[in-house]
Formats: structure tokens, sequence, C-alpha cells
């Protein structure tokens, strides 16, 4: 059968599901329907914002539906006669009466290598984590969350400058390049799921706000892979003053031991903080409700930066 022929829906939220959303559409599948999250309100003044596989559906003149709690809402399902199901990055728990409706079942697109990273935020703990290298697997959709077998895999290398931002573009292009190459075989019925190693298995727990924070308590190191991991959406921040400052961009500069933990010990090469184990540089920062600065603009429009603490 051709793959036009194929009743698909997609599940998808951000930015990294509407690309590779978008692909599949101009690869010749048909989608019925888009499953997302609702609209969400963004920006300072909180405008109601249409989520990004959204804006595809409506280019597209695919139906979209946009369910609270989609284990609550999901009866429509049945009325678009889905041979398959395909996820990647929704957002929410797909209930198991959803997932047997498709003839062929439910795929899933993880972002992570599995069995390691399960979870809602692969892609951030494997920086966090200091990583060279993540990847994407395809894998069953069953209700234990990322559990299934997995069909096929694909690697994505983590360069020392990869922030979150950077590496999303490479985990869509990789993504696309997955689905490209095994969901015309996983229709055919000629991929063969592999059972997950439950003794491998880790987790990518959700970041809420409380983890955006940086802890002093982390080395050098740790701290940078923390900022890297979280820009440039949500940010990692630290207290100044009664103030919050997110961090962008950073880099290790030393090793050296010259002032209080999270003092600001240096001006000359941007933001220098002291950490446990050494002096990193602050290259791009923001204040709450300020515009993002390069750390020259932000330090010229400070007074007395040097020696306050940070926290």
């Amino acid at each position: 059968m051709n793959k036009s022929n194929y009743r698909l829906i997609f599940m998808g939220t951000p930015e990294i599901s509407a690309y590779v959303f978008e692909k599949l559409i101009l690869s010749g599948y048909q989608f019925v329907g888009l499953i997302a999250q609702e609209d969400q309100f963004l920006g300072r003044k909180k405008i109601l914002t249409k989520v990004p596989t959204k804006v595809i559906a409506e280019k597209y003149n695919i139906p979209v539906y946009q369910p609270a709690k989609i284990r609550l809402d999901y009866e429509f399902v049945n009325n678009l006669k889905p041979d398959l199901i395909l996820t990647f990055s929704y957002g929410q728990i797909i209930p198991q009466g959803l997932l047997d409706i498709p003839k062929y079942g439910c795929l899933n697109i993880h972002g992570s290598l599995l069995p390691k990273y399960r979870g809602a935020a692969p892609i951030q703990r494997a920086i966090m984590n200091g990583e060279k290298e993540t990847g994407l697997t395809l894998m069953e959709m069953i209700d234990k969350m990322d559990a299934g077998k997995m069909y096929a895999k694909i690697n994505v290398l983590i360069n020392e400058e990869d922030n979150y931002s950077s590496l999303s573009i490479k985990m869509q292009e990789a993504a696309f390049t997955l689905v490209k190459e095994y969901l015309p075989l996983y229709l055919k019925g000629q991929l063969v799921g592999q059972k997950q190693n439950e003794e491998e298995v880790t987790f990518a727990h959700k970041i809420k706000d409380e983890g955006e924070k940086i802890s002093l308590n982390l080395t050098k190191n740790e701290i940078v892979n923390h900022i890297r991991a979280l820009s440039y959406e949500p940010g990692a921040y630290l207290n100044f003053g009664d103030n919050k400052l997110k961090i962008y961009q950073a880099k290790i500069l030393n090793d050296e031991i010259s002032g209080q933990l999270g003092e600001i010990v240096s001006l000359k090469e941007g933001v220098v903080m002291q950490a446990k184990d050494g002096q990193i540089v602050f290259l791009e920062v923001q204040l709450a409700n300020r515009k993002k600065l390069q750390a020259r603009d932000f330090i010229n429009g400070q007074k007395n930066l040097l020696g306050q603490i940070l926290n």
C-alpha cells in the first residue's frame, strides 16, 4: 500500500515536533488529524499563542484537536479511523483506550537512546549530565512511560558548544531521518521490536521551576552544563540581590579560587563568578523582565558589580 493510503494521526506540540510533522506531510503521508496541547499564553504580555504543530496543521488544512486532558477526552479519535498514531513530544500520558484504537498501533519518537533517559526531559538531562552522545528511539507505545519495544534508533553527537536549542535542531533533523527510513518498514510489518533491558533504565524527570536555579554546590563543569541544558528556554538562573539573573551562555575560565562562592571576581572577559572548584565566565545574561544582553552590555549598565554575590 502506498504511504498516502494510510490514515495517520500526529500527536505533538512544540517546535521540535512541528518540524517532523511538516516534513512527513511533505513526504506524502496522509494525516487525518493533529492532537496537540492547548494553546499557550506567552511573553511578558501573556498573548495567547498557537502551539507550533497547530500552525503546521492549519497550513495544510489538517483538523486540530486540543483536549485539555486526553485521558478523559479521546472518543473523537474513533471517528478519524486512524491506521496509526505517531507521537513526538506530545506532553500528556496517553491512555490505553486510545492506544488500542489504531489498526497498526501507536509509535513514539523518544528523544534518547532507550532505555536511558525515559521521561519528559531527555535532551536537557543528557546535556546536564555531560553526555557526549544521545539519539532517538522509534518505539511502541504502551501504558507505561517510554517502556515499549524499540524498533529503531539513531545516534546524535553532543558537542561542547551545544545547548538545548542547538541540540534540539540536530534532534529534529535526526528524528525525521529515523521516521523516514523506518516507518515504511514498520507499516509493511518488516520491523521486529526489541524489549528494553529494565536493568539499564534511567530517567529524565521533568525540569520544574526550582530545577532552573543553579546550585552552587555543583562543580564548574556541572554549572556550565546546567546552563547549556536550559538555554534558551527556560533559562538557568542565580539570584542577584532581589532579582533573578538568567544565564544563557557560559564557559569555564580557570581553576582559580580567589573569592567567595558565588562572588563576581572579575569583569575583564565577562561576568566572572567563583565556583567551588574554579571560575566561570557568563557571556549572555538577562535580568527579570529585561532584554537578553551580552555580558559587556550588562556590565556597562550596572554599578558596583564587582564583589557582589550570586546565589
